[in-house]
């Protein structure tokens, strides 16, 4: 039998579906995972907090495959899991549709003032006219990440006729290469971010950046927070330095109450909901996890494996 350290939050979608060899080691709290940690070869321990998750994966000394709901593992002990061997498989992808469809969200929202729309709704007062009046067809987007969130972005923005340049290492199908995007900058009316968070990636959007967007430059970051230095981004809006920046992601979170980006107005913040907005997220992950139980018994690659020295 192969003992899996398993959160009971998940047991009502995968125990009726585990496989005879699998003894699951059920826990609900950060206590019981710790008892059990030890023991378990196979561990799916996915909690609320960070900390936690940490300690129990270095209690995990006989761990040979830990699993996560999360894409972004960065905060864990990546060191740690490669020295011993362990296997990593992540969630990206999961939430990779609800994203892509929460990017189109925030930008229509913001090319046709909707937010402004709203706000005349609560007053009960009658607009004559558009706050906004942008339209997405036609301009130019530059999408830096093209994994799964990125290509879903993709196509959905192609549908508006938008045109979308990624980054690609490879510079292959009319996309930018990692060392040309920063020349190339003021081209676009929009800049989207979905990168993972690595040491590459953090503060890749400063002062240098968005100095060189254009005034109607527009920043979306669903990515996560690190990856922008948020005081030049605030810098930049309150000098109109850009139109406008759409952050479901910031650094930290959650963001505090005095935080000057909750009052500018050319600043949405979405409280890092964009994945959450679904019901299907933990249908899939339980979905996934049990296939890959399968071919871990098999001796096939657990899919997908996240790079313990890339961090993604």
């Amino acid at each position: 039998m192969t003992k899996a350290l398993l959160s009971a939050l998940i047991r009502p979608l995968v125990e009726p579906r585990l496989p005879e060899w699998v003894e699951p080691l059920w826990f609900a709290n950060k206590e019981q995972a710790l008892e059990f940690a030890p023991d378990a070869e196979i561990g799916w321990f996915d909690l609320n907090e960070k900390e936690p998750m940490i300690e129990i994966a270095r209690s995990a000394t006989s761990l040979k495959w830990m699993n996560s709901i999360y894409a972004g593992l960065d905060f864990m002990p990546l060191d740690v899991l490669k020295d011993r061997g362990v296997t990593v498989t992540n969630g990206v992808g999961i939430n990779a549709i609800t994203i892509a469809e929460y990017v189109v969200m925030l930008m229509l929202a913001h090319a046709k003032g909707y937010r402004d729309v709203v706000r005349a709704m609560d007053r009960k007062e009658w607009l004559h006219d558009s706050p906004g009046k942008r339209e997405l067809a036609g301009e130019r987007v530059l999408l830096l990440g093209m994994g799964a969130i990125g290509s879903l972005i993709r196509s959905r923005l192609e549908a508006f006729d938008m045109t979308v340049v990624p980054v690609r290492r490879s510079g292959a199908d009319g996309a930018l290469k990692p060392g040309e995007w920063r020349a190339k900058l003021g081209e676009f009316d929009w800049v989207v971010l979905a990168v993972p968070s690595t040491d590459e990636t953090k503060g890749m959007i400063g002062a240098m950046e968005l100095a060189a967007m254009r005034p109607n430059g527009v920043l979306v970051n669903i990515a996560r927070g690190d990856v922008v230095d948020q005081d030049a981004l605030v810098d930049a809006l309150k000098e109109d330095r850009i139109e406008a920046a759409l952050l479901d992601v910031t650094d930290p979170e959650p963001l505090p109450e005095d935080h000057p980006l909750w009052e500018l107005d050319n600043a949405q913040v979405t409280m890092h909901l964009s994945g959450r907005a679904q019901t299907k997220m933990f249908q899939r992950s339980a979905d996934r996890f049990i296939e890959n139980l399968e071919r871990w018994h098999k001796g096939e690659q657990v899919q997908p494996q996240l790079d313990l020295d890339l961090g993604y």
